[in-house]
């Protein structure tokens, strides 16, 4: 199949599932043909939501970071692993409550499906990605998951990048709890094939009408492969042709960037 070919079969899928930093920016920073991509995703109707694996922001404020760089989406476009635990736990225990370390893009996603905070006898502890922590949370989180409480990650991300290199992220900052406790936390977030699920029934749309984009072969391509859906791998984030190539399962497509898609 020639490049043509291939861009022209993806171009022909319903819905498009993208992974955000690595994808559509780094840091504060759009990679190039972003705009293109996303204005061609709305001439052509097509479904699509952007995925991301921090639990730190609310789709709100990451629509207003999208509008600062110059993109127009709504927020219900956003699909994060804060909403996808939210979802989760609502299915499992509907109502019910939660111990949470973490910021505003959990404790709203919680709120929003009728949880309510507990720090004396919670069903859950819940962690996610945040910069307030201490050790006296750590403390809390350890003795009520001894008391019963169920430990709920976020994600299963040790580390994020920033700016200025890279920050501990929810499994890192999960350690001190499962290591005290010697229980382990069920993360949801990639690459759970939970979150892509989760993903395309929001959408609304067939697996095969489907198709995700993302930067790491670790979280976001196996995640789609072990939901069944269609993968694009693009070099323009942390994976290059050389480290995907070490993985034992290949993308279905790999391109340089989104810009190949609208050139």
């Amino acid at each position: 199949m020639t490049k043509r070919e291939i861009i022209e079969k993806i171009k022909s899928k319903k819905a498009f599932i993208s992974d955000m930093d690595g994808v559509i920016y780094h840091g504060n920073k759009l990679l190039p043909g972003v705009p293109e991509f996303v204005e061609w995703l709305k001439r052509e109707n097509k479904k699509f939501l952007f995925l991301t694996n921090s639990s730190e922001r609310t789709p709100k404020e990451l629509q207003e970071k999208m509008n600062r760089l110059g993109i127009d989406v709504e927020p219900d476009v956003f699909y994060t692993s804060a909403l996808a635990t939210a979802n989760f736990l609502a299915s499992q225990k509907p109502k019910g409550t939660a111990f949470i370390i973490g910021e505003a893009g959990l404790i709203n996603a919680l709120y929003n499906v009728g949880y309510s905070m507990n720090n004396v006898n919670p069903d859950y502890v819940v962690i996610g990605d945040t910069r307030s922590y201490s050790f006296e949370k750590i403390e809390q989180a350890v003795n009520l998951v001894l008391k019963g409480a169920k430990l709920i990650g976020t994600n299963s991300d040790v580390t994020g990048p920033v700016e200025g290199g890279i920050i501990p992220a929810t499994r890192a900052l999960m350690a001190p709890i499962e290591l005290s406790t010697g229980r382990s936390a069920y993360y949801v977030g990639k690459p759970n094939p939970l979150m892509m699920r989760s993903a395309i029934k929001k959408l609304g749309c067939s697996r095969e009408d489907s198709i995700i984009i993302g930067d790491r072969m670790d979280t976001d391509i196996i995640a789609g492969i072990e939901s069944e859906i269609d993968t694009i791998l693009v070099l323009s984030g942390i994976s290059t042709l050389k480290t995907a190539d070490k993985f034992p399962y290949r993308p279905h497509y790999i391109l340089e960037g989104v810009n190949e898609l609208v050139e």
